[in-house]
């Protein structure tokens, strides 16, 4: 069964799940870019214009939950469909925005809801159903790397549509390209059936499977270090272009800065899927959060030049999402993959909140202090934190404990 090729309908369905990794990540990632544009039109600060960003993760978070368990019960192909629309939505009422609450519900809550809806809590499920237990982790190794592809792609896609059609105009065109995402969900249809047994989730298992994760100490461990993973990226993501903008370079170069970190995340998120199947999933997260201490603090010890900024955005890039794979690979481990999606969406949802903190403080210190070195300087504190976090968890099936009494 290892050993068997994989069949058309399959690599099907992987590649419509990568396209569609590819398309939400691709112009999620671009956010970061319209940071100055907003600000210029509406006289906004970044706190402002940062927190609509925060809404967005957090929403993200929060929505992937319930998006997971009704992925489990009633199909990732409907959940995704849904989410696209919501994303094309958000994206289409954030394009010519004037009203701080029309930002925050458009490029806050109604993208957060899409993304929610199309990204890794969703398809890479689908994607390791799909598959057997020997491959699983490649395939969840693929569908990451597919995500930074479209981070690569799409960045510097978005800095051409700004400048070609303005910031609004890029909106309303990533608003049209974002609803093929709905086309490409059709191929996933075959992974919604067959789930581990068969049978279709009921409200009973989906709270008899919470409580089992309520008694297991190694996933609540890796869900609280999720939180410093979120920290890093959506600060970096929504706070690097204009942080490089602020010091004098070009906002290509900021744009290929985002773009940079998705190519190089190709490699990353792929070989952390590779390794993660074949050695200690927890020592290959504590690895990746050490290499981010790292190379934050060099960054920001180093004299700032085009050179720094290019090795930082390609080691970082490599570190990106590559904690995807091992992650997921845990739950799976300790869970198997029947309800995955719902509990890779509450890790998932530690993340995010994460994340919010990330986006929203940057913003706020920015404005307060000029500056955003507190924040860089945070994340080098927050990733030894969650390396000590790591080292504890142990990589056993949820069937080799006892789950808390009901």
């Amino acid at each position: 069964m290892a050993s068997a090729r994989l069949s058309a309908a399959t690599w099907g369905l992987i590649l419509s799940a990568c396209a569609i990794l590819m398309l939400s990540f691709g112009f999620r990632s671009s956010f970061g870019l319209f940071v100055q544009p907003l600000d210029a039109a509406n006289g906004w600060g970044r706190d402002i214009i940062g927190l609509a960003l925060a809404i967005q993760n957090l929403a993200w978070g929060v929505i992937a939950v319930i998006a997971g368990g009704l992925a489990d019960r009633f199909g990732s192909v409907r959940v995704i469909i849904a989410g696209t629309l919501l994303y094309a939505l958000g994206l289409w009422l954030t394009a010519g925005v004037s009203d701080v609450w029309v930002l925050n519900a458009g490029a806050g809550l109604l993208v957060g809801a899409g993304v929610a809806g199309t990204a890794f809590g969703i398809v890479l499920p689908a994607m390791a159903r799909a598959v057997d237990e020997s491959r699983r982790q490649l395939v969840l190794g693929i569908g990451t790397a597919a995500g930074s592809m479209g981070q690569f792609l799409l960045a510097p896609v978005a800095q051409s549509l700004i400048d070609w059609l303005g910031w609004s105009g890029a909106l309303n065109a990533m608003a049209l390209m974002s609803l093929s995402m709905a086309l490409l969900a059709m191929p996933l249809a075959a992974s919604d059936r067959p789930a581990s047994d068969g049978q279709i989730v009921s409200p009973e298992a989906f709270r008899d499977t919470l409580r089992l994760a309520r008694g297991h100490a190694s996933y609540w461990l890796l869900t609280a270090g999720f939180f410093v993973c979120g920290f890093h990226l959506a600060f970096i993501t929504v706070h690097m272009p204009p942080f490089l903008m602020d010091a004098g370079f070009d906002s290509s170069v900021a744009a290929w800065s985002i773009s940079l970190i998705g190519l190089f995340n190709v490699a990353g998120a792929f070989l952390a899927g590779v390794v993660s199947g074949r050695v200690s999933k927890r020592l290959v997260l504590i690895t990746i959060y050490g290499g981010r201490a790292v190379a934050i603090t060099l960054f920001m010890l180093l004299p700032l030049s085009l050179t720094t900024v290019l090795v930082f955005s390609a080691v970082m890039g490599f570190l990106w999402l590559a904690t995807v794979p091992p992650t997921t690979g845990l739950v799976a481990t300790m869970f198997g993959t029947r309800y995955m999606a719902t509990l890779y969406g509450v890790v998932f949802l530690s993340h995010q909140i994460g994340s919010f903190t990330g986006v929203w403080l940057g913003g706020w210190l920015y404005e307060t202090t000029g500056t955003y070195d507190v924040v860089w300087w945070a994340g080098v504190a927050l990733s030894l934190v969650t390396m000590a976090l790591h080292w504890p968890i142990r990589e056993t099936p949820v069937t080799d404990i006892r789950p808390a009494a009901a």
